[in-house]
């Protein structure tokens, strides 16, 4: 009987043993922000090279208006040269044939000279004709020449742009498995209530907000949570936090605003996942179903613009 026992029992722990090595292992966050560090490189290098390419593109455009510019040019400079040297060759045809051998002949050689000069112009335009056509030919070879490049380097872009976006996808796909979740998650999606402890007065749920903030953002000013002050929100029950984007009620600078506005955003994204009731920022309040403006409270720090607050549930 001992020795089913302990035969059952062994082979209970060999078969979880290969059912957890079977499980694939979940990704340690420091292994997973080494792989971002190493992504967020290679993203910047196409950013880089996708910059480049977009100024040559631009360049090229450039150069491609130029050469079209001086393709209309030679066109009219041809077109006028066709119709002078159609002009010589009608008027020489007219008093050619007829009045020639007296104009050749005359005693005043006054036919001659303008047979002469009627020659010499016909073969100065005749020349500026095939300068023309030269120049034209030139101008629209120039033109398809950058025409085919704005193609090529057009394409090249966009492959570099695709490649440089599938790439932050990929960086945003392991930044959002790094989030984690929130304590005390009910099978029915709901919170169960907690107590604030620790030194910092707040729950654990907001402990885990707030620590996943800072690693996810490089935070400018300090973080506010607990506050004794009973004003009818969160932060007296340990359930809230302020991050601040400027200090001393001043207006946050433009950078700042920004990172308020991505602080926001990721925190309403992982609503669900943290816990998060809701965020303000800038006068304006989401629930989970958009911003909707607020009522004035009469002053900077009052209205949030200067931090956003996170509550929890």
């Amino acid at each position: 009987m001992t020795l089913t026992v302990c035969a059952v029992a062994v082979l209970a722990f060999v078969l979880s043993a290969a059912a957890a090595g079977n499980a694939a292992p979940k990704p340690a966050e420091p292994e997973l922000r080494a792989e971002l560090a190493r992504l967020n490189k290679k993203v910047d290098k196409l950013i880089e090279a996708y910059a480049a390419k977009r100024e040559s593109l631009r360049k090229a455009q450039k150069a491609e208006e130029t050469a079209k510019a001086d393709l209309r040019k030679a066109e009219e400079a041809y077109a006028e040269a066709g119709k002078r040297v159609d002009s010589i060759a009608q008027l020489r045809y007219q008093s050619g044939p007829v009045d020639l051998p007296t104009m050749l002949f005359a005693p005043s050689m006054s036919g001659a000279a303008v047979m002469e000069q009627l020659t010499a112009q016909q073969s100065a335009y005749l020349e500026g004709f095939a300068r023309s056509r030269d120049l034209m030919k030139q101008a629209a070879d120039k033109a398809a020449v950058l025409t085919e490049r704005i193609g090529q380097e057009a394409r090249t872009v966009e492959a570099q742009r695709q490649e440089a976006e599938k790439m932050i996808r990929g960086i945003q796909e392991k930044l959002d498995r790094l989030v984690p979740t929130g304590s005390g998650r009910l099978t029915d999606g709901g919170w169960a209530p907690q107590l604030p402890t620790g030194e910092d007065n707040i729950t654990d749920r907001t402990r885990i907000m707030r620590e996943a903030v800072g690693r996810a953002f490089k935070l400018p000013h300090e973080v506010g949570c607990y506050r004794a002050e009973n004003d009818g929100g969160e932060h007296p029950l340990g359930r809230a936090c302020d991050f601040m984007m400027s200090t001393g009620g001043s207006l946050p600078s433009a950078e700042n605003v920004a990172l308020g506005d991505e602080i926001a955003a990721w925190a309403i994204k992982n609503k669900a996942r943290l816990g998060v009731k809701y965020v303000i920022w800038r006068q304006r309040i989401d629930t989970g179903s958009g911003w909707r403006g607020m009522s004035d409270r009469g002053g900077i720090t009052a209205n949030h613009y200067d931090h956003v607050h996170i509550s929890m549930y």
